[in-house]
């Protein structure tokens, strides 16, 4: 009898088609002027004086040349790749890595909407479908007057102030819908826009040479406020109220506290790593050679 024959599973490789992969665009300059180079080269300088070895600066100077551009061109990896005296592979597999560096244009303004768990189910995915409705972007990307690059983002640590929108990496918190779709409108409209906490906001340029390592000027920007909201401080309140306190540390083994009960030691020891095997079990007689194999066995 012969089987019924399956029908085939097709798996798609590669990246989706609406993902962005290519550096190389129709707009991409494919190098700099030697104006813009000499000038860029100056900047590098000042980059690489951190470093004991050079090529520890290739993440300031990709945030630099996004700087220049807007996202990542043939010209900037490979100014990257002359400065750093590295091949354009390498330079491109780390760009390509990070989410952080733009593989197309973008806006003034970039805005990501969180959509991880938390997020999503306090409303963060209806968020970015307003966004989407109202910049009228389909599937993320930007505005036709190039204000606006909307995109989803993964958790940033703030989910005590979720659904969190995050511009040009400064927060934007407990956001709705409707104040979303008010901060994109004054963004667009060239008003100077204050994040929850932070300094008020800068282009998305400006903010590239920041992450690149240069001053930032803006007023506010050195200063704490306090980021830390009542659901991350619920607890250690109710701790204080309630004079609880850590159990004191315990280090090594139980053989190391007589005075210990068991379980208490094991406890403190939980999360040690285990010894390595050879530290407790008696290494085994190679008995492949001296001696033949138990017959059954």
């Amino acid at each position: 009898m012969t089987a019924p024959r399956s029908e085939p599973v097709l798996v798609q490789l590669g990246a989706r088609p609406e993902e962005a992969v290519q550096l190389v665009g129709p707009d991409a300059r494919a190098s700099y002027p030697a104006d813009v180079r000499a000038r860029l080269r100056e900047d590098a300088d000042i980059i690489l004086a951190r470093y004991p070895q050079a090529r520890s600066a290739l993440l300031p100077l990709l945030h630099l040349v996004q700087s220049e551009d807007g996202y990542l061109t043939p010209a900037g990896i490979e100014f990257c790749s002359d400065v750093l005296d590295l091949t354009g592979a390498e330079v491109t597999a780390v760009a390509t890595f990070y989410s952080m560096y733009r593989r197309e244009p973008t806006g003034n303004y970039r805005v990501g909407v969180c959509t991880n768990t938390l997020c999503a189910v306090m409303g963060g995915d209806a968020i970015m479908d307003a966004l989407r409705d109202h910049l009228e972007i389909d599937h993320g990307g930007t505005t036709a007057d190039g204000a606006i690059t909307l995109e989803h983002i993964e958790c940033n640590a703030a989910c005590d102030f979720a659904p969190v929108m995050m511009v040009n990496w400064e927060f934007f918190d407990n956001r709705t819908p409707a104040s979303a779709r008010d901060l994109v409108d004054a963004l667009r409209s060239g008003a100077q826009v204050t994040p929850t906490r932070g300094a008020p906001l800068c282009t998305f340029r400006e903010t590239e040479r920041i992450l690149a390592g240069f001053a930032d000027d803006r007023p506010g920007a050195l200063e704490s406020s306090g980021s830390a909201g009542e659901a991350t401080l619920a607890g250690l309140r109710y701790a204080r109220e309630h004079s609880m306190s850590a159990p004191e540390a315990v280090t090594g083994y139980p053989d190391d506290h007589p005075d210990l009960g068991a379980e208490a030691v094991a406890e403190t020891v939980r999360e040690k790593p285990a010894p390595a095997p050879s530290a407790t079990v008696p290494p085994q007689p190679n008995t492949t050679e001296t001696e033949p194999p138990t017959k059954g066995n």
